[in-house]
């Protein structure tokens, strides 16, 4: 399994009979040509209808598109449940359409109303009543009673939360005493994993009460947590954004969408996609439990209900729509066709995207000078170039670097911009609101009440940016975001607690280790341009922030957090020790080491031998039989 690290040629691969990979990193492996390439012999794409997603539709239909080119021997599979122009995506692959509506377990579709559901078949059936008045529980308790689990889709992270709340005690009722005993310790486990913060401590409420909620501002180990003991069936209750309907293997018996309309910035409350809809109800039913699924929409008037039988239930999928087409994408695209060889001049490079399903769908024409526009640009950026044959075009040392850094090259125009006005003994800050400056650092949306701190800031600190601040409103508009965001990462690396980076930009602790792992990989990109160009007076701070922001620590913690074994919180608990060096630590004793909260006697060892220090029996014996310290968490060293 690969996945991550974009800028890895990972060649023990090669030793594996069967990868999986997500499109991003399958994409990133083929733009280092890996030997083992040319051995593959199946390619399967999962949930192909990704190909009409806006952000990662263009990566799975660009790998698709390399095979056809390229004429390779590989049989494609492609997989989907919910796509109603299949023929279409066949006639382009040059595939044979199989289809079958089997399922593991028959699906059963309807929508509930005023205590009732009625189902598509026609089949109207009473909800029992539980006592508290609210439908939802209602429907929870009903099929817990039954032994079966039950699994929501709410439209927002705060509807998720709010509601597994208001479900804590109906389904506690339900619950015999060797589960609660089991969802104790399952509780404690969940404010175990990372830092404290009152969120995790609604999680751990709710979990310890049979529910949970789920949604991409809970770190990765909470989520798994709660999704391996729904599998379980410890964990009752699901309330969930839709992310969890997408990839994650959480079946439950019954999968109410409790909210169909969700908020998209700039736009507004929207009615969600037909394909969403079936991709939520596709989770009813789990093999080898139960008999059937049951799919319902929560509807609060007979006409909504009338409504939503029309609109998703009786409902296709929508056709799906390649999305390579644009500017973001085709960028990367043609860079990436060039850089690998597959195509050495503008006639080969439209050939090539000839090929896509984009050109399938909307012809050749539709985008051709969209296509030449992006050669433009990168000839411009120095990132292509003339050959010396009539026409001909191959990749630079920049080009080739740029494709498998696996960035926008619009990010790496502003990087290398930015970074050749040569200015030294910038802050961290400089750089930091440079990476969120490039299109791929996702950003924070600005509240209008946060519009007036951020502007007193830039207009304070518009001196140390490498970047001109546009007077357009929607441009300066977009700059406040990539303020905002950049202050979160400040605030990362000034060690703040979790907990008050949480509270103060509204967000989860998921959402952190997000921005974190996205500025990971723009920095890594522009230390690596940096290298290349020649620019060593960024090179260094950058390599450097890098390493703070990977780790979320202040510049003086950086030799300590060389050390294999020590995060951010052993570093600093040795630093507040007065070991401020590689230095300090040889000279250290054992059992001075050993007094350091957070610092047991395998990590005592374990710095010693790094750092060249030595370590007698006598001493081992000594501090290895006593009793280790409390747990303690970053909030309780000084900075």
């Amino acid at each position: 399994m690969s996945s991550g690290d974009y800028d890895s040629l990972d060649p023990e691969l090669g030793k594996y009979d069967l990868i999986i990979a997500t499109n991003e990193k399958a994409d990133s492996l083929f733009r280092h040509s890996p030997p083992w390439v040319d051995r593959l012999s199946l390619v399967v794409a999962d949930e192909i209808h990704l190909l009409g997603e806006p952000s990662r539709g263009p990566t799975l239909e660009s790998i698709l598109t390399r095979m056809k080119y390229l004429k390779m021997d590989v049989q494609v599979l492609g997989l989907s449940a919910t796509i109603s122009n299949a023929e279409e995506l066949a006639g382009w692959l040059g595939a044979c359409l199989v289809t079958s509506d089997w399922r593991p377990v028959p699906l059963k579709e309807g929508v509930f109303c005023r205590g009732s559901v009625t189902f598509l078949d026609g089949e109207v059936r009473q909800v029992p009543k539980s006592g508290g008045g609210d439908p939802v529980a209602d429907m929870a308790v009903d099929v817990i009673k039954s032994g079966g689990q039950m699994l929501i889709f709410t439209g927002s992270r705060n509807s998720a939360v709010s509601l597994a709340r208001r479900l804590e005690g109906p389904v506690q009722g339900e619950l015999k005493s060797s589960e609660k005993s089991r969802l104790k310790a399952l509780s404690e486990r969940i404010l175990s994993l990372g830092e404290r913060t009152k969120l995790t401590e609604k999680l751990a409420k709710s979990v310890s009460c049979g529910v949970a909620f789920h949604h991409a501002g809970l770190t990765y180990p909470q989520r798994k947590a709660i999704e391996d003991s729904f599998r379980s069936a410890l964990i009752k209750c699901i309330c969930a954004t839709p992310t969890l309907a997408a990839g994650v293997n959480t079946p439950a018996r019954r999968v109410l969408i409790y909210e169909y309309r969700r908020y998209e910035p700039g736009v507004g409350r929207v009615n969600i996609p037909v394909l969403e809809y079936k991709q939520m109800a596709g989770r009813a039913g789990r093999p080898r439990y139960d008999k059937l699924g049951e799919a319902i929409v929560f509807s609060r008037s007979e006409e909504e209900r009338d409504f939503l039988f029309e609109q998703y239930l009786l409902a296709k999928p929508e056709k799906v729509w390649s999305k390579l087409g644009v500017a973001p994408s085709l960028r990367s695209q043609v860079l990436a066709a060039v850089a690998m060889g597959l195509a050495r001049s503008r006639g080969s490079i439209i050939d090539f995207f000839g090929e896509s399903f984009c050109a399938y769908q909307y012809g050749i024409d539709s985008f051709k000078s969209s296509i030449l526009e992006s050669v433009s640009f990168l000839i411009n950026a120095g990132m292509i170039k003339e050959g010396k044959e009539v026409e001909s075009l191959e990749a630079t040392a920049l080009g080739k670097r740029v494709a498998e850094l696996y960035i926008d090259p619009k990010s790496a125009e502003i990087i290398l911009r930015a970074l050749a006005l040569r200015r030294s003994g910038l802050p961290a800050m400089s750089y930091l609101a440079l990476a969120c400056h490039t299109p791929d650092m996702p950003k924070l949306y600005v509240r209008g009440k946060e519009v007036e701190s951020l502007e007193s800031y830039l207009e304070s600190n518009s001196d140390l940016l490498l970047f001109e601040v546009p007077e357009e409103e929607f441009e300066r508009e977009m700059i406040l975001s990539e303020l905002k965001t950049a202050l979160l990462l400040k605030e990362w690396i000034d060690e703040a607690p979790e907990e008050a980076i949480v509270e103060h930009f509204d967000i989860g602790s998921g959402d952190i280790y997000a921005y974190v792992e996205s500025a990971k990989w723009i920095l890594n990109a522009a230390h690596e341009l940096a290298r290349l160009m020649g620019y060593r007076e960024s090179a260094e701070p950058i390599r450097r922030l890098l390493v703070r922001v990977e780790n979320g620590i202040r510049e003086e913690l950086l030799p300590l957090i060389s050390l294999r074994g020590i995060g951010r919180v052993r570093a600093r608990a040795i630093y507040s020790a007065g070991y401020r060096s590689i230095e300090d630590l040889k000279r250290a004793s054992v059992s001075d080491l050993r007094r350091i909260p957070q610092i047991g006697p395998e990590t005592v060892k374990s710095i010693l031998e790094q750092v060249g220090g030595t370590v007698t029996k006598e001493e081992w014996s000594s501090v290895a039989s006593r009793k280790g310290t409390r747990q303690l968490s970053i909030d309780d060293y000084g900075t």
